[in-house]
Formats: structure tokens, C-alpha cells, sequence
């Protein structure tokens, strides 16, 4: 008999339902994500934000896994970075912004694919930003637009730097996400 305990993940699809292109209902999202054998599927928002259990620790790559899949079942092509509940709840405790950003909004939560690009990211850090600013962690950036996202130039520098290595959320999007991850199955 296995004793491992079930492990919940969060797997963030890059782009999804963002404009016209890369349309993916949730409920297909859901039914996908079903189909590769994750149990206690949920979606969050219409942004490729889906969270599961695996029935015990595993060393698949879930990320590879779920994108195939998703172009397999869809035609759609979108990068997947995932984190378990450990690593969500590490980035959630990291947050170096928390008495500057009162705008949950405009704190931007990006996850890197390979958490080795910190490297490259550090390498911004190090450059005058203005009232923005960059913080790295072990898998993430934390990224401060304090006029907002679309007005700073810095997400757009790291997104530009890492594409499809990386994907962002904002902090209440990623607050709401670890209360689906915390939710009774």
C-alpha cells in the first residue's frame, strides 16, 4: 500500500485567453488536464491558471506533459510552468513588496521555467528602474509597477529577456490561486 501523501499542484499556462489568440475554454482546460490522470482539477479566472493533486510524488515532467497535451487536444501551443504547494507557498511568504505594494494589481508574480534564468534576471536588477522595482527569487521575480503594468518599462524588459521561459501573474491572482490550492478536496 502507498502512504505517500497527495501533492497539489498549480500549473500556470503562458498567454492563454489573453486577446483573440489562444483561446482555451476552462472546461477544456479542466477535461485536459483530467486526461493526463491529475485528480481535483480546478480552474481559476479564464487565464490558464488550473490547480490539481497528484495521487502521489512524481517525477514526470508535468510542465512538458501538460503543454503536449494541450496542443495534441487543442491546436494550441502555450508554455507551462508549474509549482507545487510548497514552492507557491515559498513565493507567497517571499514577497519583499508587501508594505510598498498596495496595489495587488500592479505586483506582478513572474515564474520562471527554469529557475537557473535567475541569473539573467539578477542582471536587470542591477539597472536603474526608476519607482519600479525588481526583486528574484528561488523561481520567481517580483516585479513592483508602480504606475502600472502597461506604463513601466521593467516587466516588459524581463518578459522580452526570458519569452516563453517565464509567465506572471499579478498578486491577488496568485493569492486567490493558493486559496484553491488550500481548499478541502
Amino acid at each position: 500500500m502507498n502512504n505517500e501523501t497527495p501533492l497539489r499542484y498549480v500549473a500556470l499556462f503562458r498567454g492563454i485567453n489573453i486577446g483573440k489568440a489562444k483561446r482555451v475554454a476552462m472546461a477544456d482546460l479542466r477535461a485536459l488536464v483530467e486526461e493526463q490522470g491529475y485528480l481535483d482539477v480546478r480552474t481559476l479566472l479564464n487565464s490558464g491558471n488550473v490547480v490539481f493533486t497528484t495521487p502521489r510524488k512524481t517525477t514526470t515532467d508535468i510542465a512538458a506533459r501538460l503543454k503536449k497535451a494541450l496542443v495534441e487536444k487543442t491546436g494550441v501551443s502555450a508554455a507551462v510552468v508549474v509549482l507545487s504547494n510548497q514552492e507557491l507557498a515559498a513565493v507567497l511568504a517571499g514577497n519583499p513588496f508587501g508594505p510598498v505594494a498596495a496595489d495587488p494589481s500592479r505586483l506582478l508574480v513572474a515564474v520562471l521555467a527554469d529557475p537557473t534564468d535567475r541569473v539573467k534576471v539578477k542582471a536587470l536588477a542591477k539597472q536603474d528602474w526608476g519607482n519600479e522595482l525588481l526583486a528574484v527569487g528561488e523561481r520567481v521575480a517580483y516585479v513592483w509597477c508602480a504606475d502600472g503594468i502597461l506604463a513601466g518599462k521593467l516587466f516588459t524588459a524581463l518578459d522580452r529577456l526570458l519569452g516563453d521561459h517565464v509567465t506572471a501573474r499579478n498578486w491577488a491572482t496568485m493569492t486567490k490561486i493558493d486559496a484553491v490550492v488550500k481548499q478541502e478536496k
